[in-house]
């Protein structure tokens, strides 16, 4: 089997030090919980289809497709999913809906229509806007291409069901508005990466 290249997200003493001061209670739980690594996927082709693959599913269930379809299909390449008919990616147990927005994000790739190292010049916004065009991607998609594959450094998403999870359960919070959100947002910026690899890891902690 085919296997994506990962590495860890890469950050230093400096952030952590710096969210430690400017949030007490993160600090602690950063304390407590030392160094959290969080696996990303340098290759932003393969990073975009498996935040696809990702969108409204269980982890499990995303580990689970995703190594299907690097035993089908080898590497996670434009040319290599866009010769594949979307029956053949639903079949890895995914939605049709999401293996025609694979099937189509591969093509325009392979095709040269959307070239992915242009966003390396992007601010995080445009990214977004950029990425937003194309048919199956919303700011969630976008925001974990940000994170999981680019390391960009001040990433927290409103739309991550588990980060708004870590949020509640730091600070004891029956419920979470988007205004109490970007609170914590701003306070964690510019190192808001760093804050959601930790978040990420309290909303899965028993």
């Amino acid at each position: 089997m085919q296997t994506v290249k990962t590495k860890f997200f890469d950050y230093s003493q400096k952030e952590v030090d710096y969210l430690k001061s400017a949030d007490e209670t993160l600090g602690t739980a950063m304390e407590r919980m030392g160094r959290v690594e969080r696996v990303i996927i340098p290759d932003l082709f393969a990073t975009l289809i498996y935040a696809i693959v990702g969108q409204l599913i269980s982890v499990k269930a995303v580990h689970t497709i995703w190594d299907r379809m690097q035993e089908r299909f080898g590497e996670i390449m434009p040319v290599n999913i866009s010769s594949r008919s979307a029956d053949e990616i639903q079949g890895c147990g995914i939605t049709m809906r999401k293996a025609v927005c694979i099937k189509d994000i591969a093509k325009n790739v392979a095709q040269g229509e959307f070239n992915l190292n242009e966003l390396y010049v992007l601010s995080d916004e445009d990214i977004i806007k950029r990425l937003s065009s194309l048919k199956g991607i919303g700011k969630w998609t976008a925001e974990m291409l940000l994170l999981n594959s680019m390391e960009r450094p001040d990433v927290i998403s409103w739309g991550d069901i588990a980060i708004r999870r870590g949020i509640m359960k730091l600070y004891g919070l029956t419920d979470l508005t988007k205004e109490q959100f970007d609170e914590y947002r701003k306070r964690y910026s510019p190192y808001g990466s760093v804050a959601s690899i930790y978040l990420w890891k309290l909303s899965f902690e028993k």
